[in-house]
């Protein structure tokens, strides 16, 4: 069975068309060529639209935007990026030629639908007796017992001062172990078009939420005697809705999420994907160009303003520094493969600055799905491997437990589980270490960390050569683990 870092089922449903004019003169002072491309009518798309980051400038590209009879869908000034839409299938081509816009790129190639929830296929937590001073399903947890969470505890909850950021599918904000620590205040939806909303019901998840529900538990579920405990589970959680009813990720959803984190200084942000529909957005292709630039503005801002950004490796086993095709993109339509080189990036996770997290079992091994890289990865966390690496538990289920919607509990594996557990590690660090910088958090998460070699032999779990792949590096940085798989107890100690 494949790991897909968020399940995905597609639907028919009823297109949404918007009216759009024909050949319009541009605003004055645009300038655009005399035999452009005629107006062709086709499916609704959004596209992101880069200029310079001021009033004045975003204002001539908004004008230049409606005039060629496309929709202004949002503006973020801060960091020169417009989300708009057409029906015009030459849109982008005349938009590149307007005064002060600098790129354009679709950020879809299916188009925009109304679309319907589907459940994701999550395992229910069997019952576990409790033991006295315990969380009623800690015996399960063997991913907190792998990273020192008990002990940690001992020295360290965290600090409600500290907000991290969830870009995922939302958290329900009624759950037992969440309530408590969600800031309804700082929570909101992206997926309006890459438009903020902040209303309760935005960013509640659907029926195919489980994913931030579950990634959410893992950083800060409530240490008070019912389910299970997070990490941190005195620090405060944000829900920032980027994943839509179809399961996807599309870059003005991460643009929003990000300028949002930026805007209310979150101490860091979890990032459990990668932004649709390309799995690598190359700077060969124009749209794939426009995209890497705006998410990375996006990303750039938040960094600018405090935020350390966590992300997921990947569920592929791809060898993320020797990148030769990519096989899964378009998703939103229909995949092909395609050759590609290291100039094409997967986002966020290959962005500067970011925390990229690799994903081990119980045993500590690579995960046989985790995708890896020299120079990739930053640190590896338990993200689960039900396949090769099982735990003596009483549940015997090598997936991670976590929260999911309706008061449940239920078990998900992949790095999108590794992820929120180094993100929850670093709201420790930051919770003990308040004055420390994002560069600062970085490097005391890569301390603390627990070095662990490439392995002596070569990795092929299951023995048939379905997930073989090459370690490179070190005892202390290699591709599958980076500087080490992350230690919540030594985290809590560094301010001791």
């Amino acid at each position: 069975m494949s790991v897909p870092r968020i399940s995905r089922t597609r639907y028919a449903a009823v297109g949404v068309v918007l009216a759009t004019a024909g050949a319009l003169a541009l605003p004055s002072g645009t300038a655009v060529a005399a035999s452009g491309p005629e107006s062709t009518t086709g499916p609704l798309l959004s596209y992101v639209v880069n200029t310079k980051a001021n009033h004045g400038q975003v204002q001539k590209v908004e004008k230049a935007i409606t005039t060629l009879g496309g929709t202004v869908v949002y503006s973020y000034e801060q960091i020169g990026v417009v989300i708009a839409r057409s029906t015009d299938t030459q849109f982008a081509a005349k938009l590149r030629q307007a005064k002060g816009v600098e790129s354009v790129g679709a950020s879809r190639t299916k188009g925009i639908t109304a679309s319907e929830d589907r459940v994701a296929e999550v395992a229910p937590a069997p019952a576990a007796a409790p033991v006295a001073g315990e969380e009623p399903l800690w015996a399960n947890q063997w991913d907190m017992r792998q990273i020192g969470v008990d002990k940690a505890h001992k020295l360290s909850l965290g600090s409600n001062k500290v907000t991290v950021g969830v870009l995922d599918s939302g958290i329900d904000g009624t759950h037992e172990d969440l309530a408590a620590n969600i800031d309804a205040s700082q929570s909101v939806s992206c997926i309006d078009g890459g438009k903020p909303n902040t209303a309760w019901d935005a960013w509640q998840p659907g029926v195919d939420g489980d994913h931030g529900t579950h990634v959410a538990g893992s950083i800060a579920a409530a240490k008070n005697g019912k389910g299970i405990e997070g990490i941190a589970p005195n620090v405060k959680l944000a829900a920032v809705k980027v994943v839509d009813d179809g399961g996807f990720i599309y870059p003005e959803y991460a643009i929003c999420g990000f300028v949002w984190a930026g805007e209310h200084k979150f101490k860091i942000t979890n990032n459990s994907y990668f932004v649709d529909p390309w799995m690598f957005n190359c700077q060969n292709d124009a749209d794939q160009a426009a995209i890497t630039t705006a998410v990375r503005r996006a990303v750039e801002f938040s960094q600018r303003k405090g935020v350390l950004n966590v992300a997921a490796a990947g569920n592929e086993n791809i060898d993320l520094a020797h990148k030769t095709k990519d096989v899964a993109s378009p998703d939103d339509t229909t995949p092909g493969e395609r050759p590609i080189t290291q100039d094409c990036l997967n986002l966020p996770t290959e962005l500067d600055g970011v925390v990229v997290v690799s994903s081990v079992g119980v045993n500590g091994e690579k995960s046989y799905y985790s995708s890896y890289g020299k120079n990739k990865v930053t640190v590896a966390a338990p993200g689960g491997d039900r396949r090769y690496q099982i735990p003596n538990t009483p549940d015997q289920n090598g997936r991670v437990l976590s929260t999911i919607p309706g008061g449940q509990y239920g078990y998900m594996q992949g790095t999108s589980m590794a992820s929120p557990h180094a993100a929850g590690v670093l709201a420790l660090l930051a919770s003990t270490h308040p004055w420390a910088s994002a560069d600062e958090l970085t490097e005391l998460l890569t301390n603390q960390a627990e070095s662990h070699a490439c392995p002596s032999a070569p990795y092929n779990p299951g023995g048939a050569g379905e997930w073989t792949a090459t370690c490179e590096g070190g005892v202390d940085d290699n591709g599958f683990y980076g500087a080490g798989i992350i230690n919540a107890e030594k985290a809590a100690q560094w301010w001791r």
